[in-house]
């Protein structure tokens, strides 16, 4: 190699070869953001009312789910009769009350195969109202957050958008970047009505809660079609659902736990098992509680009521705390605990996957856990407004105002490369990305055409 060659060499890259990269890597940010921010607003609007899901719906259903604390309460069974007496039907579920100001919720299947939740007094007995089960205004804001509402459709778009998050942080924080002065960098220039303002407050916010949005698009995968059923069955382990090592060695039905009603995501694949027929009668769920309150089982426990012979009783709890998270289920003739599963049973993958999802719903660490998410749903929402603000000030006339593509295309095929990387890991972000692709070779050769 000749001297002004390896002088060359070790030259710096030069401007345009900088700006080439900073161009491949907007244009992507950009498509990214396209995808996503829709999403992310929705997403940030119904999660931070979530949040508060306890708080709000106490307020909303006070009439239902408020009581005066009193010396004496009604038994479980009262209260199951009452209810029954009210709405005719089997009462397959019963919610014992999570504080003394709380009221008993009881899930009664009618014979047409409508369920009711019907609110009882735990003091008096007497009933207070009722509702479609899961009918409280949170669950309907869970549903809209999760997109539930769509199915199959759902559950794919939260994976796509989860995994588009994550790679329009990584693009965003390379744009962010300071590479001249400091302005911009964490301090907002200009004024509203200069684009310069909205770029600097995109990309401050974004560099201040980008971590956070990182947290929540991974943390928020397990409720996605592809990616997260299949780490539920690697987190899972294979004995029946339950965590590897964890001893099953009863009798396993066919049903399993989110069947049942809410569960933890670790076990949600977990088969119920099933009762000895011994041709006792069987106990009766007043005995049954009193087992499940014997064995420790934290305030606001629900109990799944057998409507077999087979069936079991079945106690949950999924509190705040993920150290009081418990599972049992009772042999429905003995009274035997034949699994009695906890937090601390799961296997490392699961307890880091449920740890997570605690704190994606602000359960974890209490108010500072709700309020540092809260201002992350704002910060997410001031993203997308300055995005879109950007966008509308910098688009040429008649077109999507996609940024310009690079002169050197090699560094466009570098960064799509990086980009396959986070394909591969999320499958349906990798399909994703190849349709984004094909549209970007198209729109190319279109504007290539007019121009």
């Amino acid at each position: 190699m000749t001297d002004l060659a390896l002088r060359q060499a070790a030259r710096p890259a030069s401007p345009t070869n900088a700006s080439d990269l900073y161009r491949a890597v907007w244009r992507w940010h950009f498509y990214a953001g396209l995808l996503v921010l829709p999403f992310l607003i929705t997403l940030a609007v119904t999660g931070a009312l979530y949040l508060f899901r306890d708080e709000i719906d106490a307020l909303v259903h006070a009439d239902l789910k408020r009581v005066e604390v009193a010396a004496t309460t009604a038994t479980p069974s009262a209260m199951i009769e009452a209810a029954i007496a009210r709405v005719p039907g089997t009462a397959v579920k019963f919610t014992t009350p999570a504080t003394p100001t709380s009221s008993a919720e009881i899930t009664v299947k009618k014979t047409d195969g409508e369920k009711l939740a019907v609110y009882v007094n735990p003091y008096s007995g007497a009933v207070l109202g009722t509702l479609p089960d899961k009918g409280t205004i949170m669950t309907f804001v869970r549903d809209l957050h999760s997109l539930s509402f769509f199915g199959t459709i759902g559950r794919t778009a939260i994976e796509i958008a989860g995994g588009w998050a994550i790679l329009l942080v990584a693009t965003g924080i390379y744009l962010w970047w300071p590479r001249k002065g400091r302005g911009g960098v964490v301090s907002v220039r200009g004024a509203p009505s200069q684009r310069i303002f909205w770029r600097d407050l995109h990309a401050v916010t974004g560099i201040f809660v980008g971590a956070v949005i990182l947290f929540l698009a991974i943390t928020g995968m397990p409720w996605s079609v592809f990616w997260g059923d299949k780490v539920n069955e690697w987190a899972n382990g294979s004995n029946f659902g339950y965590p590897t090592g964890l001893r099953v060695n009863v009798p396993m039905s066919d049903e399993h736990m989110n069947h049942l009603g809410q569960t933890s995501w670790s076990l949600q694949q977990a088969e119920v098992p099933l009762s000895s027929v011994s041709g006792t009668a069987a106990i009766s769920v007043d005995q049954a509680m009193k087992t499940f309150d014997r064995l420790g089982l934290a305030p606001g426990y629900a109990v799944n009521i057998p409507t077999t012979a087979e069936g079991v009783y079945t106690g949950s709890v999924y509190p705040d705390d993920l150290d009081k998270q418990r599972v049992v289920h009772l042999d429905q003739y003995s009274g035997k605990p034949l699994i009695d599963l906890s937090y601390a049973d799961y296997g490392p993958g699961a307890k880091a996957m449920e740890w997570g999802i605690n704190v994606h719903l602000g359960q974890q660490y209490g108010a500072l856990n709700q309020y540092v998410l809260l201002a992350a749903c704002i910060a997410i929402v001031i993203l997308a407004v300055s995005a879109a603000i950007m966008w509308w000030k910098r688009r040429p006339i008649g077109r999507l105002g996609v940024p310009p593509l690079p002169g050197d295309r090699r560094k466009l095929a570098g960064v799509v490369t990086i980009l396959a990387i986070g394909g591969a890991i999320y499958p349906l972000v990798g399909a994703s990305l190849i349709f984004v692709l094909i549209f970007d070779m198209i729109l190319t050769r279109r504007w290539r055409a007019v121009g």
